[in-house]
């Protein structure tokens, strides 16, 4: 049984293929629970931060890489003892043999593993950022979670991609790289410059806060809520329930009206009368309008109803009066209140109007 055991295939002894084998399938069996167990570990240390947050929470987030992990680190200290066969080490492309591939491979897998935990470690943060961000009536603090969560995200996978680099073509180039950032840095801040800029302008959104998620905005020609604001533009869903993406440079740099934060709404009607409407009838229908107003508690004081203008053919009544509310909804029903009851009025008096030329405009007063 010895000499079996002993038996050198592929430059190494069966006993050690058989150790390998045996460890792998040990360590795939107790992976989840020992996964379970450093993530339960690990929750306990990060628990006071985190009172929200259910420890399953936690544990289902590194559940998966931290198996990927055990199972690669395993197999790299076990194979560790083993001598490469030497009828496989060929050369697979240039000087690089099948055992520089292989190692390589294996740090890549490493690197990538480590990557991931600490991707679910940012996402357990912003998890516990976003609980108490909930408890807060200010839908901001949850965007802003989201934003720094992608960022740190990007400044992970941006230091992935130099340690990839690193493993593949070897320090030498990595400090090369560096090298010719100074040469490069005017050529590739000139071609990121509107990225950079677009970044600059989601920093300002942020803290000079212009607007939040859920702010009805206009900016240029487009009106709406805003649904999200990332790291390049902000999403806004209009009126035509359309999903447009501007450019966060284009939101910090343009003319932006949040109409969320307007604290009245002004309506301004002009009232075309026939022109031969006799005097005491304009007496009276300016009396009753003023009574629409005055009695309608939607209206605020300091309301305008005034014979405006008047020639051969009409007689021009403003009418200009402000209103705390704010929701469309209702300003539309308020509007469709005072035009009722001035029609009202209109036909009480006897007063025809000349066709259908009676024009309202709408203003809205901050």
């Amino acid at each position: 049984m010895k000499n079996f055991l002993d038996t050198i295939i592929l430059d190494n002894p069966i006993r050690d293929y058989l150790i390998l084998i045996g460890v792998l399938l040990f360590v795939t069996f107790i992976k989840r629970y020992l996964s379970k167990i450093v993530a339960a570990l690990l929750f306990k240390l990060v628990k006071r931060w985190s009172p929200l947050i259910e420890q399953k929470s936690f544990v289902e987030l590194l559940l998966k890489p931290l198996e990927f992990f055990f199972l690669l680190v395993t197999f790299m200290f076990t194979i560790d003892r083993f001598k490469f066969p030497s009828v496989l080490n060929v050369n697979v492309y240039g000087k690089a043999t099948l055992q520089h591939v292989t190692d390589t491979l294996l740090e890549l897998a490493l690197t990538m593993s480590i990557i991931w935990i600490v991707l679910r470690l940012i996402d357990f943060i912003a998890l516990v950022l976003e609980k108490k961000a909930d408890q807060t009536p200010d839908m901001t603090d949850n965007q802003f979670v989201i934003f720094f969560r992608d960022f740190f995200k990007a400044i992970i996978f941006i230091m992935g991609a130099i340690a990839f680099i690193r493993i593949l073509f070897g320090v030498a180039l990595v400090e090369k790289i560096i090298a010719g950032l100074g040469i490069g840095a005017a050529a590739l801040a000139l071609a990121a410059k509107e990225s950079i800029e677009n970044l600059i302008g989601s920093f300002i959104i942020f803290f000079d806060k212009p607007f939040r998620v859920g702010d009805s905005v206009k900016v240029d020609s487009y009106q709406g809520a805003v649904e999200k604001i990332g790291l390049r533009s902000t999403r806004i869903r209009t009126l035509e329930k359309t999903f447009v993406t501007v450019p966060n440079k284009k939101m910090v740099d343009s003319i932006l009206d949040n109409l969320s934060l307007r604290t009245q709404q002004r309506v301004n009607m002009k009232l075309e009368l026939s022109g031969d409407t006799p005097p005491e009838r304009i007496m009276a229908i300016l009396k009753d309008i003023r009574a629409i107003l005055s009695n309608n508690e939607k209206v605020l004081q300091g309301y305008t109803v005034n014979l405006h203008d008047f020639n051969k053919d009409t007689v021009l009544i403003q009418v200009i009066f402000n209103t705390y509310i704010i929701d469309g909804q209702q300003y539309a029903a308020l509007r469709e209140e005072v035009n009722l009851a001035i029609m009202q009025a209109l036909d009480k008096q006897g007063i025809k109007l000349p066709g259908s030329s009676t024009n309202v405009v709408l203003h809205n007063a901050s």
